[in-house]
């Protein structure tokens, strides 16, 4: 997908290109091969903040807020509208003539094509949500299967519901039923021509493959490019087959907490840090299925809203890192309109960026209870290593030894988070973290500088002979 910015993101997309080029490493299967998602995706979801209540003026609002920030300008590109832009009855969703979810147009009078058109007219891309399934209400009705002789009972199973989040009453589609892809091409033909560029598919499990395939399927087949994502909480078992037809997935249930004082849990906060810190484990474990065309979705990042999100600035910083690590998806689920300084920082610095877009998912090394190490090797053969205090009381010294990361000697050090050159340190990097706190850096390897010495026209970076914990990471 080419993604439509400006020049000055242009520009920043390919200085953030240069400095940390794709690495290709080996998976368990191929990644689709839709073209989209080379990187992972970035911009902001309705979910986490606008929740049930999305409508056409908050849509274009954020919107608006992407561009007027700058983040636009630092790859956050992506709008993308969730659940509840549907209209329902008490039978489930209202359907259109040919099956299909009604627009509620209390929320989106102009349509959804009207607002993927202002969404795009800001240099964006815009997103949109699906379930799996037909309407019991295109059941009832029968209606046609747009293009073709078959009708909504020709395809339905209504011996089984499908997991559904909002209207509920969707039965499952029976795949071996003449219609049943020509009516999944109706839907994908109806958002290309919407002009969505990002599909989420919903309440995907292991029994709906079939869908996944069928909805692969239909997208490509409206030569429109668009980013297909799988939620929620799939199954690791399926691993492979979700590698081969999305472009990323969800790999646990949400990261909203769901604790907040408004309906249904909306409101701050937003999460908590056991929703966060719990995607520590799944990351190490989804790492292999991880690369280019296809990430491990962690879920919505929720900074940009200062510590009502519900995370201190410590826990924020890692929770960033630890999705950058994992080169998961930067999808941002806070207001922003209401962008707070300190997490503006966070979220616009390139450094950070580029570890999440550098094409690698990294492993974690060391695991030992709070104290957590990750690490991940770029093509230009330096190393990106993140420290972790996970805990939620207590400073710990976290330790590494570079032979963990995968060289041995001495390693030049830079902190990403705030961009200090810490000289060249021997053997081994500790930090001590306060409880939520991460240290970030990047490594060149020792005999990596010897040799850019030995070639014409090359500099050895400054070195020193400091060695042992880094000073405390400024805060933006």
């Amino acid at each position: 997908m080419i993604r439509i910015r400006s020049l000055t993101a242009t520009v920043a997309g390919l200085l953030i290109a240069a400095a940390v080029p794709l690495v290709g490493t080996a998976h368990p299967a191929a990644a689709s091969d839709n073209g989209q998602s080379v990187r992972p995706a970035m911009g902001w979801s309705s979910w986490s903040f606008v929740r049930r209540t999305p409508t056409e003026a908050k849509i274009k609002a954020q919107a608006d807020a992407l561009v007027a920030s700058g983040l636009k300008d630092h790859g956050f590109v992506q709008v993308n509208l969730d659940d509840f832009w549907q209209k329902c009855d008490s039978n489930g969703f209202v359907v259109d003539d040919y099956g299909r979810w009604a627009v509620d147009t209390a929320k989106f009078p102009g349509g959804i094509k009207s607002l993927s058109d202002y969404v795009h007219s800001k240099g964006l891309k815009f997103g949109f949500y699906v379930t799996p399934g037909i309407a019991k209400n295109a059941v009832t009705k029968n209606t046609p299967i747009e293009g073709t002789s078959y009708h909504a009972k020709d395809i339905a199973d209504t011996s089984r519901t499908e997991k559904n989040y909002n209207c509920k009453n969707m039965y499952y589609i029976d795949y071996s039923k003449p219609g049943s892809q020509e009516f999944v091409n109706s839907w994908a033909k109806q958002f290309a021509s919407w002009g969505v560029d990002y599909l989420k598919i919903d309440g995907v499990g292991s029994q709906d493959v079939p869908d996944v395939r069928a909805w692969d399927k239909a997208l490509r087949a409206t030569g429109r490019p668009i980013t297909f994502a799988l939620s929620n909480n799939l199954p690791i078992a399926d691993a492979t087959t979700w590698r081969g037809l999305a472009n990323s997935w969800r790999t646990q249930g949400d990261v909203e907490c769901y604790c907040g004082p408004g309906s249904n849990g909306s409101g701050y906060p937003l999460t908590d840090w056991s929703h966060v810190s719990k995607r520590f484990d799944a990351a190490a474990s989804w790492q292999p299925y991880a690369g280019p065309g296809g990430w491990n979705d962690l879920d919505s990042l929720e900074i940009g809203n200062g510590d009502q999100v519900g995370l201190t600035a410590d826990q924020r910083r890692s929770h960033f890192t630890l999705w950058a690590m994992a080169a998961s998806p930067l999808l941002l689920g806070t207001d922003l309109t209401h962008l707070d300084s300190v997490d503006k920082a966070m979220l616009t610095n390139d450094r950070l960026i580029g570890v999440d877009q550098d094409g690698v998912a990294a492993k974690r090394i060391v695991d030992s209870g709070a104290r957590q190490v990750w690490s991940k090797k770029e093509s230009d053969g330096q190393y990106v290593v993140a420290l972790f205090n996970t805990g939620t009381s207590g400073n710990a010294t976290v330790s590494v030894n570079w032979s963990q990361a995968g060289f041995t000697g001495s390693g030049d050090v830079t902190d990403l988070w705030s961009g200090a050159h810490k000289g060249v340190i021997a053997d081994s990097y500790s930090a001590t973290l306060r409880p939520g706190e991460t240290r970030l850096i990047r490594v060149k390897p020792v005999s990596s500088l010897k040799s850019a010495a030995a070639s014409p026209g090359m500099a050895v970076a400054p070195t020193s002979t400091s060695a042992g914990a880094a000073p405390r990471t400024p805060r933006p």
